[in-house]
């Protein structure tokens, strides 16, 4: 499997009783593959992860792969700071028929990189299904380095990273061991950071997983095709429409930004679950400038 394009990571919308808000999922769903994007991710860190059950994961996950019905690529997140939970969840996900596992850096206790190692091998030799490591230091405490990114990138089933370091000569140095290695064609490599994808394409790497996809999937998948296409100059153009809005997403944590602006356009998302609180009022009025400026309200 190649993963390459806009992959939307999707907020979980809930309903008033606090429940995983179904209908409005797949609503959703659908509305971004109307709008071109070329994968969805079900139950990611913008999905709420760390506050959402294993049985709501799992869910998410049926729901996922049931409404996207092999029109795009269903990717769901399946990771854990525990290696055992971790690999039920992938299992999970593969006997689902999910299209890919995404599977974070184990958070909090800060494995050793001979532990980030054993933990994607495992996965790695327990599953079929591709599994793309995802790296994001500033939410796990933990950056995997270059040389580990090399030995996990040569494991059978592990077909990407999604790199949301903010150091692009961290991506540079990783595409130059994948060189040496022989295997960057069997494995790509995907930005995290929406504001840094235009500049990570133009290194080599195939595309984005996206939380502003979510409220702008037309104009961020148009950008990233374009740049994949070396249309560096409509790409460009793209980038600084939707520059702004890569910023105002992330004024305060994730996913509360990108749930406000969901509910500004009348799309399902509902409120964010504690310990995230709603968007001050401040940043609400800059949000819904942003979101007017782009014509999206």
């Amino acid at each position: 499997m190649k993963l390459e394009g806009t992959t939307v990571a999707m907020i979980t919308p809930f309903n008033k009783e606090d429940g995983v808000d179904e209908a409005g999922m797949r609503d959703n769903i659908n509305y971004l593959i109307e709008r071109g994007v070329e994968g969805v991710l079900a139950a990611g860190t913008t999905g709420e992860s760390a506050t959402i059950t294993h049985d709501e994961q799992r869910k998410m996950i049926d729901i996922m792969v049931d409404e996207v019905d092999g029109r795009v690529k269903a990717l769901a997140g399946a990771g854990s700071n525990s290696s055992k939970e971790a690999l039920g969840l992938v299992k999970y996900a593969e006997n689902a028929g999910a299209d890919a596992a995404l599977v974070i850096t184990p958070y909090y206790n800060k494995p050793q990189p001979h532990g980030l190692y054993e933990h994607y091998k495992l996965l790695s030799e327990s599953t079929n299904i591709p599994i793309i490591v995802y790296n994001v230091p500033s939410r796990t405490g933990t950056d995997i380095d270059v040389e580990t990114i090399g030995k996990v990138a040569q494991m059978d089933n592990i077909i990407a990273i999604k790199e949301a370091s903010p150091d692009l000569d961290k991506v540079s140095q990783t595409i130059k061991k994948l060189e040496e290695l022989e295997c960057l064609d069997d494995f790509n490599i995907i930005s995290g950071n929406d504001n840094l994808t235009l500049p990570m394409i133009s290194l080599g790497t195939k595309g984005v997983i996206s939380v502003v996809a979510n409220v702008d999937p037309a104009r961020m998948s148009e950008m990233v095709r374009s740049a994949l296409e070396g249309n560096y100059q409509e790409a460009m153009k793209l980038h600084y429409q939707l520059y702004e809005l890569m910023k105002v997403l992330f004024i305060e944590s994730n996913p509360v930004p990108a749930k406000e602006a969901l509910n500004m356009m009348g799309r399902p998302a509902g409120h964010v679950r504690m310990p995230l609180g709603p968007l001050k009022d401040e940043n609400k009025k800059e949000l819904k400038e942003v979101l007017k400026n782009l014509e999206l309200i």
